[in-house]
Parts: structure tokens; sequence; C-alpha cells
């Protein structure tokens, strides 16, 4: 499961989550761990563009979160990537800055969480990629770990 901020304005358009070029991007994550996109379930922690495309408030994201407990309560995920520092700080209900918490698996109701930073980060300093490929190979590993 990979859970984003908010819908942009692409996701607006088409009615679906990450299809912009940070969804390419994300698409070439997914693929990299050696999955497919069709294998992952992927969503946001704000249902709904906020105006402007600010970063969700406290009380929008608050009335979101009923939906995001009912989508991990329904495809019961091996492992939650979080996309962000918004999607990080909302669904763990922490402050730590994104940098210091990606690469660290964390935990929520059980699951395996891994913040990581968001692909639309990625495509302003492509210098950050390698350090999203470290973080995906130990989701890929505790992954395959399970399956053993």
């Amino acid at each position: 499961m990979f859970v984003g901020e908010a819908p942009g304005a692409d996701e607006d358009e088409q009615g679906f989550p990450f299809v912009g070029r940070a969804g390419q991007l994300l698409t070439k994550i997914i693929e990299s761990i050696g999955m497919r996109r069709e294998d992952v379930f992927i969503g946001n922690i704000n249902r709904c563009r906020p105006p402007g495309n600010r970063q969700p408030e406290p009380i929008e994201t608050a009335a979101c979160r009923p939906f995001l407990l009912r989508e991990v309560a329904v495809v019961k995920p091996k492992v939650i990537v979080v996309l962000g520092a918004t999607a990080a700080h909302n669904l763990l209900q922490i402050k730590t800055p994104i940098s210091k918490l990606r690469g660290n698996f964390q935990e929520y109701l059980g699951v395996k969480v891994m913040p990581t930073f968001h692909p639309a980060y990625l495509l302003r300093d492509p210098h950050k990629k390698r350090e999203v490929w470290e973080d995906m190979k130990k989701v890929r590993d505790y992954l395959n770990s399970l399956n053993r």
C-alpha cells in the first residue's frame, strides 16, 4: 500500500491517484522492487484536492482519517509506504521531519510503515532518488522475508 498527501490537478481531473508526472515516477518506483502498479493499493491521506493545491489542514485530514483507516482494514497491507512528510505525519501522528523518518520502518496498527520522499519531490530534486531506492530495497527485502 502506498499513501500520498492529496490528489493533484491530474488526479482530480481523472479520478485516480498518482496519474500525473509524479504518478509515472511512482510506477517506476513500484516496478523497481519487482511489483506491478496493479498489485498495490495507492491512496491519499486526503480524499480531495485542497484549494490552491495547498497542504491539507489538520481539520481536513481528521475528516478523511476514517476513510484511510477503513482502506487499511480492507486492504490488509503487508507494508505501507508513506510518500512525503504530510502523509507520514498524518498517518503516524508524529512531527519528525521526513528526512529523519525515511529509511526506517515505523509501525501503524501492526503494519510496517516505510516513510520516504514523495515522487513530486524527486522530480524537483532528482539527487534524492538514491535515498528512495535504498528505502524501497528495504521494503522489497522485508516483503521477500515474509514469503520465505
